[in-house]
């Protein structure tokens, strides 16, 4: 693993659409940097979570126009990567995945 494959996710996605798409399809979704293309995605993905990738998918998603009092403003363009893991794989992406529902570290609830 090199730098650019940390610089390549920006962050994952948690919409309602893409927790639909993780639950029906296997697919997670990232927000990642605009200059990367889908070999970059993944190959990022395959060498920070270890999962196998079958197929990547990218789209611009253009800025929406806001308007702040008088003034008037455009968020930036951002690029979006569906990526569709191998039959059998799960990615958690915030690593939450703990045994007996408790994260290490904290105490386990009681029971009573």
């Amino acid at each position: 693993m090199n730098k650019q494959t940390y610089g390549v996710i920006v962050r994952p996605l948690v919409t309602e659409k893409s927790s639909a798409l993780k639950a029906e399809a296997n697919k997670v979704v990232f927000e990642v940097q605009k200059a990367a293309n889908k070999i970059d995605v993944k190959t990022a993905v395959e060498g920070l979570f270890d999962v196998k990738v079958t197929d990547v998918t990218t789209m611009i998603v253009r800025g929406k126009h806001k308007r702040v009092g008088k003034s008037f403003g455009r968020r930036s363009n951002w690029k979006k990567a569906v990526v569709t893991l191998a039959e059998g794989t799960d990615l958690d992406v915030f690593g939450a995945a703990a045994p007996e529902g408790a994260a290490e570290g904290t105490p386990a609830p009681e029971q009573g």
